[in-house]
């Protein structure tokens, strides 16, 4: 008798093709690697123009940036919450940049509605189940970081959560687990890609930048993540680095950025030969 698998939607038994999940012109899951980049935080309007600037030159429509920031010290910056809302939209108008951003509790979802085009659900809220449940209601794609230590299931099982509410697309991302390495801040578990790509439709991207917490690896380990067939990269990017408000440690300057885009690139085309048609193992 073969054993059924917990999660029921999320798996190839459900969905015999992969899932795409739009961003306005981005598909992401298609087979092309798709790139989002920006701060950590949105700071100031000077500060968040200037990098969306140097992410549309570099060709890269999705941009990354926290108005809401779940911080581990209750001392450190917590983001510009509506304001900072506010700045991303003005972000959209003015470069034409699809907006990715972290919602942090269910009463906050109808809110960041109303200004992204992503809602982001940090490692921390993985399997914060009123909120993932909140989430299943939106029309917005979400994207569900897989928490610090959790499981392939568990993160399969919080993505299940979403869609059982009704919202169909959600797209993964690996960002680091917490393992007894001390050489970088989390240990990127790149072996989660072509796993969950055996067992379920859904696309998922890497964020090396949270993994890596310094940006001499951040590069290397985006090249990695493109190489292992992730569907997208997910960096962090800052003017200046070194007065970043939020994890300025691991920030991509825009050269480094502009440089990164090239190569995550290049190797991501020789792996795209149509992925998104390919049928279900």
């Amino acid at each position: 008798m073969i054993k059924s698998k917990p999660y029921k939607l999320v798996g190839w038994e459900a969905k015999r093709e992969k899932t795409v999940v739009r961003v306005g012109e981005v598909e992401i899951g298609n087979g092309e690697i798709v790139i989002i980049g920006g701060p950590c935080a949105v700071e100031n309007r000077e500060q968040i123009m200037a990098i969306a600037s140097c992410v549309r030159q570099s060709g890269v429509t999705l941009f990354r940036g926290g108005a809401y920031k779940p911080r581990t010290s209750p001392y450190s910056f917590q983001g510009l919450e509506e304001g900072g809302l506010k700045l991303l939209a003005e972000v959209r108008d003015l470069y034409g940049l699809r907006i990715v951003t972290e919602v942090l509790e269910p009463q906050l979802v109808e809110l960041v509605e109303q200004y992204a085009d992503v809602l982001q659900i940090g490692a921390r809220n993985m399997q914060n189940f009123p909120l993932l449940r909140r989430a299943g209601q939106s029309d917005k794609p979400i994207l569900l970081k897989r928490g610090l230590a959790a499981t392939l299931e568990e993160f399969l099982l919080a993505a299940e959560y979403i869609i059982d509410q009704g919202n169909p697309n959600v797209i993964l991302c690996e960002r680091g687990i917490r393992t007894f390495s001390d050489h970088a801040r989390f240990t990127l578990d790149l072996s989660v890609v072509p796993s969950i790509k055996q067992l379920s439709h859904l696309p998922i991207i890497i964020d090396p930048s949270h993994a890596a917490g310094s940006v001499e690896k951040v590069v290397p380990l985006a090249r990695a993540g493109a190489a292992v067939g992730a569907d997208g990269i997910m960096v962090e990017v800052h003017n200046f680095p070194e007065y970043a408000l939020c994890d300025g440690p691991q920030a991509l300057t825009p050269e480094m950025f502009a440089q990164m885009v090239d190569e995550v690139r290049q190797i991501g085309s020789m792996f795209s030969h149509n992925q998104a048609a390919l049928a279900a193992p």
